[in-house]
């Protein structure tokens, strides 16, 4: 489902899971973080961020203040409960009820998780650092069961992701399967798959329910923040909670 500020997943989630991407309109911050940024890091106004937040709390019916992470392109997740603090790491996961779980991007992997007994819940933040220190593993690894549901939402394209030989020695060191994810281009330069290096992470996991992953944040500037293609900017935020 699609509407003019937030995305909702596209994947067979049981009914007490919620989830969505909140996109760049509906708020009132000002250019260039125009208009629903949540990010208080980047620059923007205080009081701006701040009525963002509670517009996003009530344009979702949230049952809970996110808990909003300061993401630092770690491995590290944090176990999530009512009450708790910012904490400083890249995932947050929960099995409590109306706790919200939550990390923001503007052209970093967001992904969302679910066990598909509904009771166990993740949101991950995925840059390519994160990705090659095991962000996706160690989250995963929180989860009592690998019967699970994976989202992968807005992102960077695989055109539009342009890195150096440095990322794709550093992927391909790791296991070969990820050189798959690269295309090389001119002057020692790669073209890389963000969606594919995590989905070899995920199916390498044993996780084959699978699903978004077809987004580029960079080209659709009228829905996404993008640091890549303005520098200085918002960011999405994407949310998971249950019943």
């Amino acid at each position: 489902m699609k509407n003019n500020h937030w995305l909702s997943p596209e994947w067979p989630a049981p009914a007490n899971i919620h989830a969505a991407t909140t996109l760049r309109t509906g708020g009132v911050s000002l250019a260039p973080y125009n208009s629903l940024n949540p990010a208080s890091h980047v620059g923007d106004n205080a009081e701006h961020v701040r009525e963002n937040r509670q517009r996003i709390k009530f344009l979702l019916k949230l049952p809970a203040e996110p808990l909003w992470l300061q993401q630092t392109h770690s491995n590290q997740a944090v176990y999530a409960q009512t009450n708790s603090s910012t904490a400083i790491a890249d995932a947050s996961y929960t099995d409590q009820a109306n706790v919200v779980c939550a990390v923001m991007t503007a052209d970093c992997l967001p992904l969302l998780v679910c066990s598909t007994d509904g009771l166990q819940i993740a949101a991950i933040h995925a840059g390519w650092r994160g990705l090659l220190d095991g962000i996706i593993s160690n989250t995963i690894g929180c989860f009592a069961t690998k019967d699970l549901l994976v989202w992968l939402g807005p992102a960077i394209g695989k055109h539009c992701f342009e890195v150096g030989q440095d990322v794709y020695s550093a992927f391909a060191e790791k296991s070969a399967i990820f050189s798959s994810a690269f295309t090389a281009t001119a002057n020692d330069k790669y073209l890389a798959d963000i969606y594919q290096l995590a989905r070899i992470e995920l199916q390498a996991l044993g996780i084959k329910q699978i699903y978004g992953g077809d987004f580029c944040t960079v080209t659709d500037s009228d829905r996404f923040f993008s640091y890549r293609r303005d520098q200085q900017t918002g960011r999405m935020a994407t949310l998971i909670w249950r019943d």
